[in-house]
């Protein structure tokens, strides 16, 4: 009976070693190389820079800690369509390309235009998106154009394209400040004449500030927003890709729609701060 019990014994834990055996086999249809990457855990997560002061490309409404904006909704599409996580990084505007640089972050997006000094240091996708320059000043200051700004003290933030073009008129005392929420107040309190702003960004102070008002004005530079990385950056291929394709498709269309138009949540969020 006891040799029978061993004999019993001794075949069970064989049976059960080759079922473990088989079960711990991967099969021959199982992928040979796994990206890391699953519905809810994207392989990589990219960090993303910008400066959250510039709706409705990029900003924070009130009573939020969230980042939204124009700029972020392309960000979180094209990172999801490549299979990326996305972080969110908020620094001042002249901030942004010294972190891109020292390859703190893995791109930027702030409503940037690729200038030619730009370009000397970091590489840009295509532009996704075109804009014009504007004075913004107390309304029927006469302050419409370039040549009327001689003399006047004039702001713009600080690292951007519109402060170069501020110090490209004639006679302009340029006042160079941080975020666009401190140029307004400034303007208003009358520590500035007038202001150099991109015309979607403007658009939104003067429909909260009736006693303002903006005049697009030329600009013989580059213009529009494009993302800029790291020279030599991987990315850059992949983002154009899906840029080509939002273009293609009416996915940027639906976005200009929905961040310019004029229900948008950024007109909405300026007059409700006004009010």
């Amino acid at each position: 009976m006891k040799q029978l019990k061993f004999l019993f014994t001794v075949t069970l834990s064989a049976l059960l070693a080759i079922f473990l055996t088989v079960a711990c086999t991967p099969s021959e249809e199982a992928p040979t190389a796994d990206t890391g990457a699953t519905e809810d855990a994207p392989a990589e997560t990219l960090i993303m820079a910008t400066s959250a002061d510039y709706p409705p490309y990029e900003y924070i409404p009130s009573g939020s800690t969230e980042i939204v904006g124009f700029d972020i909704d392309i960000a979180n599409y094209i990172t999801e369509q490549l299979g990326y996580g996305l972080e969110i990084e908020n620094i001042d505007f002249n901030g942004l390309l010294p972190a891109l640089q020292s390859e703190r972050v893995d791109f930027v997006m702030a409503g940037m235009t690729p200038t030619e000094e730009r370009k000397e240091n970091v590489d840009f996708t295509r532009v996704y998106y075109d804009a014009q320059n504007t004075i913004v000043a107390a309304a029927g200051s006469g302050l419409t154009t370039a040549e009327s700004l001689n003399g006047r003290r004039v702001g713009a933030q600080l690292g951007s394209i519109q402060e170069g073009d501020a110090r490209e008129i004639e006679g302009a005392e340029v006042v160079a400040l941080n975020r666009i929420g401190e140029m307004i107040q400034e303007l208003k309190v009358g520590r500035v004449d007038a202001l150099i702003m991109e015309d979607t960004v403007a658009a939104g102070y003067v429909e909260a500030n009736p006693d303002l008002e903006f005049n697009t004005i030329e600009s013989e530079g580059a213009s529009g927003s494009a993302i800029a990385f790291p020279q030599g950056s991987p990315l850059l291929e992949d983002f154009d890709g899906v840029l080509e394709q939002m273009m293609s498709d009416g996915t940027m269309e639906e976005l200009v729609t929905k961040w310019f138009g004029e229900d948008s949540p950024a007109q909405a969020e300026a007059a409700e701060a006004e009010e």
